[in-house]
């Protein structure tokens, strides 16, 4: 996570200096280690040194693990002090090479954005959201950013409502609807150097904070735990003990659903499945300091994807998908009957 705090409470000048000989010591973290440098540097003012921090690592005989996401961050640095036609070219360069990950299509397209370049970072965010979300059954949680920086800067051109921004309404969990977030006067008055339109917009945020923070004192779902057929395969040929638990996966779903309704019927309220993955769940037994072959963690493991908001509500709405992710509505699926 980059840093956000503000100068006077960090010395990020210390702070970039000492992630820099970090990264002397381990060259393995030292794309990670830099571009945080490169971050703290940018919030002590010094974008030049941050600059020279990106090309560093863009001149570096090592391959980098995120080459598109260090041009990005380099790009929108550069135009922040004055080297609009580099960054400008950068962004070109990295929107035609289309690269799959979702941080670089956001950071350029926010760029763009920042200096009211509407119209180009409205197609920016569309054409990452038709590479990465097209024939998608379930937007991937990295790339919701996307499809919601897409909603606001079509709504600050006052364009019309399409299938992306649905989607994007659709997976927005707030009380605040998108519209309202991006609601253009808004927006706009969070730049107002109107002492008044400050004040009315941070009681306003406030509040919305506060209904936030009561969303998240809510209890997380009691969920189970679902794995899809080639993660399941995959589990019991790594861990064969566990086979009891799963003799098939048609009888591990038709499971799912029956201890789903057994709990509806028992009246427990806040039910949900949760997608587990082999890679995922052995690093839980490594942090639990347990064998994957513990029976007893299945059910720690789903608790804690629940607690990181992983889970998904049971029952899903009438014709939406079935959670099982065969395809088809639930009612068609393991919902009938």
């Amino acid at each position: 996570m980059r840093p956000d705090t503000p100068a006077e409470n960090v010395d990020h000048t210390a702070e970039a200096a000492r992630l820099e000989r970090t990264a002397g010591l381990y060259p393995e973290d030292a794309e990670a280690l830099l571009l945080q440098a490169a971050a703290h540097l940018e919030l002590s003012g010094d974008r030049p040194a941050a600059t020279a921090l990106y090309d560093r690592l863009l001149s570096g005989t090592a391959p980098l693990d995120h080459p598109h996401l260090v041009r990005a961050l380099k790009a929108s640095n550069l135009w922040e002090y004055d080297h609009e036609a580099e960054a400008r070219a950068i962004i070109a360069g990295i929107r035609t090479s289309a690269p799959r990950d979702p941080a670089p299509w956001v950071i350029v397209a926010e760029s763009l954005e920042s200096h009211d370049e509407l119209e180009a970072a409205q197609e920016t965010f569309t054409e990452a959201a038709t590479l990465l979300l097209t024939d998608v059954p379930e937007p991937p949680y990295s790339t919701h950013p996307v499809l919601y920086g897409r909603h606001r800067v079509r709504r600050m051109l006052g364009l019309p409502h399409d299938d992306w921004d649905t989607l994007a309404d659709t997976l927005h969990s707030s009380p605040v609807s998108l519209d309202e977030l991006h609601d253009p006067k808004r927006v706009w008055s969070l730049g107002s150097s109107n002492p008044a339109e400050l004040e009315a917009e941070i009681s306003r945020l406030r509040a919305e904070l506060g209904a936030y923070r009561e969303a998240l004192s809510r209890p997380f779902p009691v969920a189970v735990l679902h794995w899809p057929a080639a993660e399941l395969t995959e589990l019991v040929s790594a861990y064969p003990s566990l086979a009891a638990e799963y003799p098939s996966h048609e009888e591990h779903l038709s499971t799912i659903e029956t201890s789903l309704r057994e709990l509806s019927s028992s009246g427990t309220p806040n039910l949900g499945i949760v997608t587990g993955t082999v890679p995922s769940y052995e690093a839980f037994a490594a942090s639990e300091g347990t064998s994957p072959e513990d029976v007893a963690l299945l059910p720690q493991y789903a608790t804690t994807l629940a607690a990181r908001g992983r889970a998904v509500v049971w029952p899903p709405q009438r014709g939406d998908g079935c959670w099982c992710g065969v395809g088809g509505t639930y009612e068609g699926c393991h919902g009938a009957g």
